[in-house]
């Protein structure tokens, strides 16, 4: 079921990869996307890389807590393994430093938790280059 999708995004072919180590959120964000995307769960880095390697993939939305885990420099090597896919990293504050810090490494912007439908489609269509088209209001 599509709910509140504009027409020519359903049809529109921009692939993303939800890459985040709770299967829980991942998932969520997977159907949160799916009526505008081509969304994709994965599991890992090198799961992202593996199925991206013979397709185009537009965005990736990463957990903050891999980058952590794995260094600042995985965003390079996403950036590079995936050409010309932009990083959108999942954290649990807008304001956390270190995802700051990303943002000046090469990550192309910060989701913040708690996940709101209308706050996750407007980050992710600002960062595929969509225009929002706000609805017009029937008084």
């Amino acid at each position: 079921m599509q709910i509140g999708v504009e027409t020519s995004r359903a049809v529109e072919n921009k692939r993303v990869f939800v890459v985040h180590g709770d299967e829980i959120i991942r998932a969520a964000l997977q159907f949160m996307l799916h009526d505008e995307n081509e969304a994709h769960e994965v599991n890992s880095l090198a799961d992202a890389y593996a199925r991206g390697a013979d397709r185009k993939v537009d965005l990736v939305l990463l957990d903050l807590a891999i980058v952590r885990q794995e260094g600042m420099a995985v965003l390079r090597t996403t950036k590079e393994r995936l050409p010309g896919a932009r990083i959108l990293l999942v954290a649990e504050r807008l304001d956390d430093a270190f995802a700051q810090q990303c943002l000046t490494a090469g990550a192309d912007g910060v989701l913040a938790t708690p996940l709101k439908l209308e706050t996750v489609r407007r980050k992710v269509d600002a960062l595929l280059g969509r225009v929002s088209v706000t609805p017009l209001r029937v008084l």
